[in-house]
């Protein structure tokens, strides 16, 4: 049994989502309650206590296992709800070594020590000798006592030693005390507070753990207006965003998040409803930073920084890095990268404290970088600028107007160009060209291989205009739900392909928005990226979940950062993937459908023919895969369907919403149909050449 099957079985998913969404009541062989991830007056929101699983089935469309609604309902990503899940059903995920348990007993430790000093300096904001700094918050702020009750606001007295003692009598070390920055050792030795007379405000990691502070200065005195913790075991600036922990969520659930400079810039935000929002705390953006939120929980990023030169400047080197960072495998960005201006002379924080109605108008309608860009770098040229100027701004400018997947968008952007500087579009084109990044080399690919049989026949190329629906029979709905030998064999054979090759995963995602097309809610719904929901066997669903984030971070290659990521258990299934041979992936399926795999390994192994390669086969496969996912979802809702109808009363709104969601999936699987005919018929083709 996988980790996370063991997981699964100490933990009922039922009482698990009771906890969270306490109205989950009984409903036939179901359960049912309104989402809890959007508003809503009829319950669409439906967990299966024998498959284990839930599934919204109004706004939402979304759903998944023990861990998807966990990662969802508290933010966490996969690692975060494997280790918090895994603490609650009692179940040892990686024994660790005596030195690593030593390590993270001693950041524990650490961790402790910041959360008592600030658990200190929040009791001290009441005291009498704090009255300036709560008129500061009121008035001059005007933020709320609950807002800064959430957010633990403080105050360092003009003290020396104040916190020092205070901590050394509860037995913390002075080298401790010095090694998170709470302190500082002076060349003779001597140990004093490094905050004093400062609004503290507590920073803490995307897990709410506090890990440094930010002092603001109460008068000029006081030389910075901001000093932070210095880099530590705990802090790192260049690594955090300040409001993550409480922003996650809200990220992404909008699917965008604004950006600003600093902390007080959050928490006006946050005290106005707008807790998408997160600072980076005074720096350019770093590629870490950038990683924390998008493109994994973010698929839009709106800069909201300062109106002044430093925080343009900051805008630019921040759009810089974002383009480098946030590109595909073709050197195109991969999220909505907007510049959020405020009014004239006002920052993110004016706004949000004088006129917070107008925030959702300037989010909403923050230009893009092609805009941005072009309006910054053309205003800073001279009235009348020399060609030479003027070309080299073009050739400054052009990667990041050009970095768009869509053609229409760069065409746009080199016409919006080409008029400002008076500079021709096929001369624009054609540096565009030369500026172009370099795109992500492909790892090397398998020889290529002869079409196995299963593309001639397996599916039936159908217009989607052809298609009429029919409800299946019991018998047949119970056959879906099921699920088929040949496609439980398939799982393991697509991870191992995109073990191998993690780059496909772009190939197969390109080809779901390609059928999706212009149809936004085919992209957002059954057209939407392949992922954990399209694997029924946990350790495939797991192994894709972390081939997801190996893909999303840029510190390591990809398969490096995943053999380092994965438990003892995993990274044996890893392994025996990586092998191209049925024996090893049958040992890994615990020797299950042996015949589909046998079946799978010798079509691949016929003598080569021109023109066909292990993409198409793996989006072959991949295709088949969301078929089958598709058919068991249609098949649930045909039962809520005939559940709501059985009802003593029968609700309309969700009948009408379930078979719009059916007729969408329906749309979905005729175009998969189709342009898997198409390209069986061209690999026909070429075999008879």
């Amino acid at each position: 049994m996988s980790v996370t099957d063991e997981i699964k079985s100490r933990i009922d998913i039922v009482s698990y989502i009771q906890r969270h969404v306490p109205a989950l009541k009984k409903a036939g062989r179901n359960h049912k309650a309104c989402c809890p991830f959007h508003n809503e007056k009829t319950p669409s929101f439906v967990v299966n206590p024998e498959r284990q699983t839930w599934h919204c089935f109004g706004a939402c469309s979304e759903g998944g296992d023990l861990f998807t609604f966990a990662q969802k309902m508290h933010g966490w990503d996969f690692k975060e709800a494997l280790r918090e899940l895994a603490a609650e059903a009692d179940v040892q995920l990686r024994p660790r070594t005596p030195e690593q348990k030593t390590a993270a007993d001693r950041l524990d430790a650490l961790r402790s020590l910041m959360n008592t000093a600030a658990e200190y300096f929040q009791s001290r904001l009441e005291k009498d000798d704090a009255s300036v700094v709560r008129q500061y918050i009121r008035d001059e702020r005007g933020l709320s006592d609950e807002t800064s009750q959430a957010f633990q606001l403080g105050y360092a007295p003009k003290s020396w030693d104040w916190l020092l003692n205070s901590l050394r009598r509860l037995g913390y070390r002075d080298d401790d005390i010095v090694e998170v920055g709470l302190a500082v050792r002076n060349e003779n030795g001597r140990v004093y507070d490094r905050f004093r007379n400062r609004l503290m405000i507590p920073i803490r990691d995307e897990r709410g753990r506090v890990v440094g502070f930010g002092g603001r200065a109460l008068n000029a005195e006081e030389g910075a207006k901001y000093i932070n913790s210095p880099q530590s075991a705990l802090f790192d600036k260049s690594r955090l965003l300040f409001g993550l922990d409480t922003g996650r969520r809200a990220i992404r659930e909008s699917g965008a998040v604004v950006i600003v400079e600093g902390y007080i810039d959050v928490i006006q935000a946050h005290q106005a409803g707008y807790r998408n929002v997160v600072a980076q705390m005074g720096t350019a953006m770093t590629e870490h930073q950038i990683r924390l939120v998008a493109p994994r929980h973010a698929s839009k990023i709106v800069l909201a920084l300062d109106s002044d030169e430093a925080g343009q400047s900051a805008a630019r080197r921040s759009l810089d890095v974002a383009r480098q960072v946030l590109r595909d495998y073709a050197g195109r960005l991969s999220v909505d990268l907007r510049i959020l201006q405020a009014p004239a002379g006002k920052d993110p924080d004016d706004v949000l404290r004088q006129s917070p109605e107008i925030w959702d108008s300037l989010v909403a309608n923050a230009p893009g970088i092609a805009d941005y860009v072009i309006d910054t770098e053309t205003a800073a040229l001279p009235e009348t600028p020399s060609i030479q100027e003027r070309e080299a701004l073009a050739r400054r400018v052009l990667p990041l107007l050009v970095a768009s997947e869509n053609n229409l968008y760069k065409q746009e952007n080199i016409q919006k160009l080409s008029r400002r500087l008076r500079i021709g579009e096929r001369d624009l084109m054609s540096w565009s060209r030369e500026n172009l990044p370099a795109e992500r080399p492909l790892q090397p690919q398998a020889p290529v291989d002869q079409p196995p049989a299963y593309w001639e026949d397996e599916f039936d190329a159908i217009p989607p205009e052809e298609i009429e629906y029919q409800e299946p029979s019991g018998k047949a709905a119970a056959a879906a739900g099921a699920g088929s030998r040949s496609t439980r064999a398939i799982e393991p054979y697509c991870i191992s392909l995109l073990l191998k090759n993690p780059n496909l995963l772009y190939m197969v995602n390109r080809k779901l928005r390609e059928l999706a097309g212009d149809d936004d809610e085919l992209l957002r719904g059954p057209l939407c990226e392949l992922g954990v929901e399209d694997f029924t066997q946990s350790q495939y669903r797991m192994l894709m979940a972390h081939l997801q984030e190996s893909m999303a971070q840029d510190d390591q290659e990809p398969l490096e950062h995943l053999g380092s990521a994965l438990d003892a258990d995993l990274r044996s299934e890893f392994q025996l993937l990586l092998v191209e041979a049925p024996e090893a992936v049958s040992q890994s399926m615990r020797r299950n459908f042996q015949v589909d795999l046998n079946d799978i390994f010798r079509r691949r192994s016929i003598v080569a023919r021109a023109g066909y390669s292990e993409q198409d086969e793996l989006i072959g496969r991949a295709l088949q895969l969301r078929l089958e996912r598709l058919e068991n979802e249609r098949v649930e809702m045909q039962y809520l369907q005939e559940e709501a109808q059985a009802g003593e009363t029968s609700d309309q709104n969700q009948g009408d919403q379930l078979n719009a969601k059916i007729m969408l999936s329906v749309r979905a699987k005729a175009r998969i149909n189709r342009a898997v005919g198409q390209h069986s018929l061209r690999l026909q083709q070429t075999s008879i050449s």
